[in-house]
Protein backbone atom coordinates (compact mmCIF):
# COMPACT_ATOMS: atom_id res chain seq x y z
CA UNK A 1 0.00 0.00 0.00
CA UNK A 2 1.32 3.35 -1.18
CA UNK A 3 -0.32 6.58 1.25
CA UNK A 4 -0.22 9.92 -0.20
CA UNK A 5 0.00 12.99 1.55
CA UNK A 6 -0.17 16.29 -0.39
CA UNK A 7 1.50 19.28 1.35
CA UNK A 8 0.45 22.66 0.92
CA UNK A 9 1.91 24.92 3.76
CA UNK A 10 5.60 24.65 5.53
CA UNK A 11 3.29 22.96 8.80
CA UNK A 12 2.17 20.22 6.90
CA UNK A 13 6.22 19.35 6.08
CA UNK A 14 7.33 19.32 9.30
CA UNK A 15 5.81 15.28 10.44
CA UNK A 16 8.25 14.66 7.13
CA UNK A 17 11.33 16.18 8.58
CA UNK A 18 10.80 14.45 11.91
CA UNK A 19 9.30 11.29 11.35
CA UNK A 20 11.11 8.87 14.21
CA UNK A 21 10.41 5.56 15.65
CA UNK A 22 11.08 5.43 19.67
CA UNK A 23 12.79 1.83 20.41
CA UNK A 24 12.09 0.90 23.94
CA UNK A 25 15.59 -1.42 24.31
CA UNK A 26 17.55 1.45 24.04
CA UNK A 27 15.09 3.88 25.04
CA UNK A 28 15.93 6.33 21.95
CA UNK A 29 14.31 7.88 19.11
CA UNK A 30 15.57 5.92 15.49
CA UNK A 31 14.35 6.29 11.99
CA UNK A 32 13.83 3.63 9.96
CA UNK A 33 12.99 5.16 7.10
CA UNK A 34 14.95 6.34 3.53
CA UNK A 35 13.75 9.07 1.28
CA UNK A 36 13.91 9.57 -2.66
CA UNK A 37 13.28 13.28 -3.37
CA UNK A 38 11.98 13.56 -7.18
CA UNK A 39 11.28 17.42 -8.89
CA UNK A 40 8.44 15.99 -10.40
CA UNK A 41 5.55 14.42 -9.22
CA UNK A 42 4.15 12.30 -12.23
CA UNK A 43 7.45 10.99 -12.47
CA UNK A 44 7.83 7.27 -12.06
CA UNK A 45 10.33 5.20 -10.38
CA UNK A 46 13.02 3.54 -12.70
CA UNK A 47 16.47 2.85 -12.46
CA UNK A 48 19.04 4.14 -15.28
CA UNK A 49 19.80 0.81 -16.53
CA UNK A 50 15.93 -0.03 -17.14
CA UNK A 51 15.65 3.58 -18.96
CA UNK A 52 18.85 3.15 -21.16
CA UNK A 53 18.55 -0.58 -22.25
CA UNK A 54 14.97 -1.77 -21.56
CA UNK A 55 14.04 -4.71 -22.50
CA UNK A 56 17.82 -5.58 -22.74
CA UNK A 57 19.24 -4.65 -19.33
CA UNK A 58 20.27 -8.25 -18.22
CA UNK A 59 22.02 -8.76 -21.32
CA UNK A 60 23.89 -5.71 -21.27
CA UNK A 61 24.66 -4.92 -17.64
CA UNK A 62 27.69 -7.42 -17.77
CA UNK A 63 29.37 -5.67 -20.60
CA UNK A 64 28.57 -2.38 -19.21
CA UNK A 65 29.85 -3.10 -15.66
CA UNK A 66 33.40 -4.78 -17.36
CA UNK A 67 34.03 -1.68 -19.69
CA UNK A 68 33.83 0.72 -16.63
CA UNK A 69 36.10 -1.36 -14.30
CA UNK A 70 38.59 -1.66 -16.66
CA UNK A 71 38.77 2.39 -16.91
CA UNK A 72 38.02 2.84 -13.41
CA UNK A 73 40.62 1.59 -11.69
CA UNK A 74 42.78 4.23 -11.22
CA UNK A 75 39.71 5.76 -9.01
CA UNK A 76 39.44 2.10 -6.92
CA UNK A 77 41.91 -0.26 -7.63
CA UNK A 78 39.64 -3.02 -5.94
CA UNK A 79 36.86 -2.18 -8.30
CA UNK A 80 37.62 -5.21 -10.71
CA UNK A 81 37.12 -7.87 -7.43
CA UNK A 82 33.04 -6.28 -6.85
CA UNK A 83 30.16 -5.80 -8.82
CA UNK A 84 28.80 -3.74 -6.35
CA UNK A 85 31.57 -1.23 -6.00
CA UNK A 86 31.18 -1.26 -9.61
CA UNK A 87 27.78 -0.03 -9.81
CA UNK A 88 28.29 2.60 -6.65
CA UNK A 89 31.39 4.61 -8.18
CA UNK A 90 29.43 4.11 -12.14
CA UNK A 91 26.35 5.43 -10.45
CA UNK A 92 28.13 8.47 -9.55
CA UNK A 93 29.47 9.37 -12.36
CA UNK A 94 26.40 8.81 -14.83
CA UNK A 95 26.38 5.09 -15.37
CA UNK A 96 23.45 3.27 -16.32
CA UNK A 97 22.69 0.71 -13.74
CA UNK A 98 20.51 -1.03 -11.49
CA UNK A 99 21.01 1.52 -8.41
CA UNK A 100 17.89 3.72 -7.38
CA UNK A 101 19.62 6.46 -5.27
CA UNK A 102 17.69 7.10 -1.23
CA UNK A 103 18.84 8.75 1.83
CA UNK A 104 18.42 8.39 5.40
CA UNK A 105 18.08 12.22 5.57
CA UNK A 106 14.80 13.58 4.79
CA UNK A 107 15.73 16.99 4.46
CA UNK A 108 18.36 15.74 1.45
CA UNK A 109 15.50 14.05 0.13
CA UNK A 110 13.27 17.36 0.29
CA UNK A 111 16.41 19.37 -1.34
CA UNK A 112 16.68 16.89 -4.68
CA UNK A 113 12.68 17.38 -4.75
CA UNK A 114 13.18 21.30 -4.79
CA UNK A 115 15.80 21.56 -7.14
CA UNK A 116 15.54 21.78 -11.18
CA UNK A 117 17.44 22.31 -13.97
CA UNK A 118 15.86 24.33 -15.23
CA UNK A 119 14.63 26.93 -12.66
CA UNK A 120 11.55 27.99 -15.14
CA UNK A 121 9.85 24.84 -14.11
CA UNK A 122 10.06 25.40 -10.34
CA UNK A 123 6.68 26.24 -9.96
CA UNK A 124 5.01 24.97 -13.12
CA UNK A 125 4.44 21.40 -10.94
CA UNK A 126 4.55 19.80 -7.85
CA UNK A 127 7.35 17.90 -6.86
CA UNK A 128 7.54 14.62 -4.55
CA UNK A 129 9.29 12.75 -1.75
CA UNK A 130 9.23 9.10 -1.25
CA UNK A 131 9.61 7.39 2.01
CA UNK A 132 9.75 3.95 2.58
CA UNK A 133 10.52 1.66 5.45
CA UNK A 134 14.07 -0.19 5.69
CA UNK A 135 12.09 -2.97 8.77
CA UNK A 136 9.40 -3.64 5.82
CA UNK A 137 12.09 -4.36 3.26
CA UNK A 138 14.03 -6.56 5.48
CA UNK A 139 11.13 -8.82 5.98
CA UNK A 140 10.30 -9.38 2.35
CA UNK A 141 14.00 -11.09 2.28
CA UNK A 142 15.52 -14.35 2.01
CA UNK A 143 15.79 -16.16 5.62
CA UNK A 144 19.84 -16.47 4.45
CA UNK A 145 19.60 -12.10 3.91
CA UNK A 146 17.52 -11.66 7.32
CA UNK A 147 20.06 -13.79 9.31
CA UNK A 148 22.86 -12.33 8.11
CA UNK A 149 21.57 -8.42 9.01
CA UNK A 150 19.79 -9.45 12.00
CA UNK A 151 23.29 -11.04 13.05
CA UNK A 152 24.97 -7.17 12.79
CA UNK A 153 22.22 -6.40 15.00
CA UNK A 154 21.18 -3.89 12.25
CA UNK A 155 18.81 -2.88 9.20
CA UNK A 156 21.95 -2.14 6.97
CA UNK A 157 23.54 -3.89 4.56
CA UNK A 158 26.90 -3.10 3.46
CA UNK A 159 28.77 -4.21 0.26
CA UNK A 160 30.66 -6.51 2.01
CA UNK A 161 27.85 -8.39 3.36
CA UNK A 162 26.31 -8.57 -0.15
CA UNK A 163 29.09 -9.72 -2.21
CA UNK A 164 29.65 -12.79 0.18
CA UNK A 165 25.92 -13.28 0.18
CA UNK A 166 25.66 -13.67 -3.95
CA UNK A 167 29.25 -14.72 -4.34
CA UNK A 168 29.51 -11.96 -6.05
CA UNK A 169 26.76 -12.64 -9.16
CA UNK A 170 24.00 -10.06 -9.63
CA UNK A 171 22.92 -13.26 -11.42
CA UNK A 172 22.84 -14.81 -7.92
CA UNK A 173 21.10 -11.69 -6.77
CA UNK A 174 18.64 -11.54 -9.09
CA UNK A 175 17.91 -15.07 -8.63
CA UNK A 176 17.61 -14.80 -4.64
CA UNK A 177 15.63 -11.79 -4.93
CA UNK A 178 12.77 -13.08 -7.86
CA UNK A 179 10.46 -10.28 -7.87
CA UNK A 180 9.34 -10.70 -4.16
CA UNK A 181 12.21 -8.60 -2.72
CA UNK A 182 14.97 -6.12 -3.20
CA UNK A 183 17.97 -4.94 -0.84
CA UNK A 184 18.52 -1.72 0.61
CA UNK A 185 22.03 -0.73 1.31
CA UNK A 186 24.35 1.75 2.41
CA UNK A 187 27.71 2.40 0.46
CA UNK A 188 31.18 2.83 1.28
CA UNK A 189 31.74 6.47 1.74
CA UNK A 190 34.03 6.69 -1.60
CA UNK A 191 33.64 10.04 -1.95
CA UNK A 192 32.97 13.08 0.19
CA UNK A 193 29.18 13.39 -2.09
CA UNK A 194 28.40 9.94 -0.65
CA UNK A 195 29.06 10.99 3.04
CA UNK A 196 27.11 14.32 2.53
CA UNK A 197 23.89 12.55 0.71
CA UNK A 198 23.91 10.36 3.30
CA UNK A 199 23.22 7.68 1.22
CA UNK A 200 21.93 4.28 0.70
CA UNK A 201 20.93 2.01 -3.03
CA UNK A 202 17.96 0.14 -3.57
CA UNK A 203 19.47 -2.80 -5.93
CA UNK A 204 16.42 -3.57 -7.83
CA UNK A 205 16.76 -7.06 -8.96
CA UNK A 206 15.66 -8.09 -12.76
CA UNK A 207 12.37 -9.79 -12.01
CA UNK A 208 10.90 -6.03 -10.53
CA UNK A 209 10.06 -4.35 -13.80
CA UNK A 210 7.58 -2.00 -12.05
CA UNK A 211 9.07 -0.63 -8.36
CA UNK A 212 6.30 1.68 -7.22
CA UNK A 213 3.94 -1.65 -8.01
CA UNK A 214 5.98 -3.89 -5.96
CA UNK A 215 5.89 -1.16 -3.24
CA UNK A 216 2.06 -0.51 -3.38
CA UNK A 217 1.93 -4.65 -3.14
CA UNK A 218 4.08 -5.36 -0.82
CA UNK A 219 4.44 -2.31 2.05
CA UNK A 220 2.40 -1.03 4.02
CA UNK A 221 4.35 1.70 5.09
CA UNK A 222 5.23 3.71 1.82
CA UNK A 223 4.34 7.08 1.83
CA UNK A 224 4.47 9.14 -1.56
CA UNK A 225 4.38 13.21 -0.15
CA UNK A 226 3.57 15.44 -2.82
CA UNK A 227 4.84 18.79 -2.27
CA UNK A 228 2.30 22.16 -4.17
CA UNK A 229 4.21 23.64 -6.46
CA UNK A 230 3.84 27.05 -5.29
CA UNK A 231 5.32 26.20 -2.14
CA UNK A 232 8.62 25.00 -3.85
CA UNK A 233 10.31 28.34 -3.51
CA UNK A 234 9.39 28.82 -0.56
CA UNK A 235 11.01 25.31 1.10
CA UNK A 236 13.79 26.03 -1.52
CA UNK A 237 14.67 29.01 0.63
CA UNK A 238 14.48 27.53 3.63
CA UNK A 239 16.60 24.74 2.79
CA UNK A 240 19.44 27.26 1.91
CA UNK A 241 18.84 28.96 5.26
CA UNK A 242 19.02 25.39 6.89
CA UNK A 243 22.64 24.94 5.33
CA UNK A 244 20.81 22.50 3.04
CA UNK A 245 21.89 23.15 -0.96
CA UNK A 246 23.87 22.21 -4.03
CA UNK A 247 27.39 23.07 -1.87
CA UNK A 248 26.75 20.36 0.75
CA UNK A 249 25.27 17.57 -1.95
CA UNK A 250 27.53 18.37 -4.50
CA UNK A 251 30.92 18.91 -2.53
CA UNK A 252 33.48 21.09 -4.70
CA UNK A 253 33.11 23.71 -7.60
CA UNK A 254 30.01 21.80 -8.94
CA UNK A 255 27.52 22.37 -6.20
CA UNK A 256 29.02 25.83 -5.64
CA UNK A 257 28.21 27.24 -9.43
CA UNK A 258 24.98 25.22 -8.54
CA UNK A 259 24.45 27.19 -5.64
CA UNK A 260 25.07 30.75 -6.94
CA UNK A 261 23.22 29.56 -10.20
CA UNK A 262 19.85 29.28 -8.24
CA UNK A 263 21.12 32.15 -5.68
CA UNK A 264 20.90 34.68 -8.80
CA UNK A 265 18.51 33.79 -10.72
CA UNK A 266 15.76 36.11 -11.93
CA UNK A 267 12.19 35.16 -11.90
Amino acid sequence: MIQEIHIDTLEELLPLLTEQKYREDIDRNRSPYVYRGMSDSSFKMYTSLSRNCKSRQKQLEPAILENFAKYAINDDPDIGHSVWRQMILGQHYGLPTRLLDWTQSALVGLNFAMTEENLEEMDKHDCMVWRINMSEMIDLLPESYKKAVRKKNSMIFTVDMLKELTGNSLKQYDQDMGDTSMVIFEPPSLNQRIINQHSFFMAVPTGIEDIEQFLADNTNDTVKYVIDKKLRWRVRDMLDQLNMSERIVYPGLEGVSKWIARHYYVK
